[in-house]
């Protein structure tokens, strides 16, 4: 199957690219499920490593995942790009070819694949997440506007009314674009609208036109343990509720060797960073300082600025989004973790960057005007003009505006390869980041009478600490390096030892006039052993995200 990466893949075609990409390089990549969606939906994981150096659980491992959010699928391109540039690039780029040898990756390419199917459908139907029922079980709709696509044309847009007390007018530029009613009003004889998405109304009494939810209300990345509370929009019935994230968290729990995490959404065109919930005062500054180092690489590969959600796209502090995944990653697990909001058509269109408060106050009139003359040329039809309609409910209408979805949601069809690959050097940045292990020293030492002194020195060769983050540390989240020795008899002590945790290169920083490193990337550990010259011995060094390092050892 070919695929260009320019356009979505409904789910058999993914499942079939994939499928398809593991058989080709069954050396690199395992697919696997790893749970199943509310509709029964194989969810899938492909691990990618190269196998020839070690099983991917041996090795630190970096985890990517997107599509939690029905309509974002940019972020599915991104993840199905960063399989296919691994796998095509081992053995010629170097980054690449190191990170597979020496580190593996965990690829969740669709979380959501019952919204996602809806939401590519010829007839589009979105949600926020998933499409089960939620909070009303029975699937009850109440009375107001359905958005749905009425009048068949694949996209759902706007439709307008005239009303002398509407909220919009036509843009004097183009018609397309719709400007909202100042203060002062408008000139007499200037024709005003009132816009709605497109769609029918349930129960209408013929005056009131009510907004609610969508009957499915779930928000999938409201589901995590991380700060999950009742109050938050479409959070479910406890955490976890949902199988696409109980299944989630499950894998990743499971996958111990994790060390950093991307979530894959859009739109905004940034990183954003934790906390949702808790402002950066109550973080640890080596965190903060890490994550400021880590993102002004990927500022440098992707161009998207980075943003915490709390400090910078929270509104207001005691409304919070709680329950993301990117939280969750960074107080569960303790690694450093990043939402990627793919797509910024403003950027596109004008140059500049969108403001923090545009999931908020949406665009400026002359923002959307750029936009609009921008998609004639990258995203031909993405703004239909205004055609009649005539609604089962209210007459007459008006349909057209923008395909929201195909332009400010997601990349158009000839950008979409474009805008995804930059963030695959990054995702490779940060799994070399990682803490790994290697022995550096073995040695055996006769003492006589069959005596031998076997001697095993570990270093942490990564950049970060084999705890990770300073937070996982205060938590106690990570278990402590082992050592192993095995193929001898114990004159004394345990054949298996903790050995604490080991700094990264990371933690090397100038202090004041001097310098002076130590060696807390570093720990050196001994046996007594009783044996013959000759015999071997094997000895281990395991740590849950830093890797597995063995050496064999001869009796001299």
């Amino acid at each position: 199957m070919t695929y260009n990466f320019d356009r979505f893949l409904r789910y058999d075609e993914m499942v079939t690219w994939l499928t398809e990409l593991a058989s080709r390089f069954p050396h690199l990549v395992t697919l696997e499920t790893y749970g199943k969606s509310h509709l029964g939906r194989d969810l899938w994981i492909a691990t990618v490593t190269d196998s020839t150096t070690g099983s991917h659980d041996t090795k630190p491992a970096h985890w990517i995942d997107a599509n939690i959010h029905a309509t974002e699928v940019t972020g599915g391109v991104a993840a199905l790009y960063i399989l296919e540039y691994l796998t095509s690039q081992f053995g010629r780029d170097h980054h690449t070819t190191e990170a597979l040898r020496t580190r593996t990756f965990y690829i969740v390419p669709r979380v959501n694949p019952d919204g996602v199917e809806d939401a590519l459908l010829d007839s589009p139907c979105y949600h926020r997440s998933s499409v089960r029922s939620w909070p009303w079980r029975d699937g009850h709709r109440w009375p107001g506007l359905s958005v749905e696509d009425i009048d068949g044309d694949g996209a759902v847009r706007t439709m307008r009314i005239a009303d002398p007390d509407g909220a919009w007018i036509e843009h004097t530029e183009d018609a397309r674009v719709m400007v909202p009613v100042g203060p002062l009003g408008v000139a007499p004889g200037t024709q005003r609208y009132r816009l709605l998405d497109e769609g029918v109304l349930e129960n209408f009494d013929g005056f009131t036109i009510p907004m609610p939810r969508d009957p499915a209300g779930l928000d999938l990345n409201r589901n995590f343990p991380a700060g999950w509370g009742t109050t938050v929009l479409g959070s479910g019935d406890h955490p976890m509720s949902e199988p696409e994230i109980d299944a989630l968290v499950r894998a990743a729990r499971s996958r111990t060797n994790v060390c950093g995490y991307n979530a894959f959404h859009t739109a905004g065109g940034f990183m954003l960073r934790p906390s949702s919930t808790r402002p950066d005062s109550t973080l640890p500054p080596f965190d903060l300082w890490v994550y400021n180092e880590l993102g002004k690489v990927g500022v440098q590969h992707t161009g998207y600025p980075v943003h915490s959600v709390y400090e910078d796209l929270t509104w207001d502090k005691s409304d919070t989004m709680s329950g993301a995944g990117d939280d969750w990653a960074y107080e569960h697990l303790g690694v450093f973790s990043w939402t990627t909001e793919f797509w910024d058509i403003i950027f596109h269109a004008t140059g500049k960057h969108s403001p923090t408060d545009i999931w908020y106050v949406g665009p400026t009139p002359e923002q959307e005007l750029a936009v609009c003359k921008w998609t004639d040329t990258y995203a031909p039809g993405a703004y239909a003009p205004w055609k009649k309609f005539n609604h089962p409910q209210l007459g007459e209408i008006e349909i057209g505006g923008c395909d929201a979805i195909k332009t400010w949601s997601n990349a158009p069809a000839s950008k979409l390869r474009d805008e995804v690959a930059p963030h695959v050097h990054f995702a490779i940045y940060q799994a070399l980041a990682s803490p790994r292990l290697a022995i550096k020293q073995a040695t055996a030492e006769s003492l006589g009478s069959g005596v031998y002194k076997v001697e095993i020195g570990v270093a942490n060769t990564g950049w970060l600490g084999t705890e990770v983050s300073e937070w996982a540390h205060k938590n106690k989240i990570v278990l402590p390096l082992t050592a192993e020795i095995s193929g001898a008899t114990l004159v004394e002590g345990a054949l298996r030892v903790k050995l604490g945790q080991l700094d990264g290169r990371v933690k090397f920083r100038v202090s004041g006039d001097a310098k002076s490193d130590g060696t807390p990337d570093r720990v050196l550990h001994s046996w007594l052993v009783r044996g013959e010259k000759g015999q071997r011995v094997t000895l281990t060094a395991t740590h849950q995200r830093a890797g597995v390092a063995s050496a064999v050892v001869e009796f001299p």
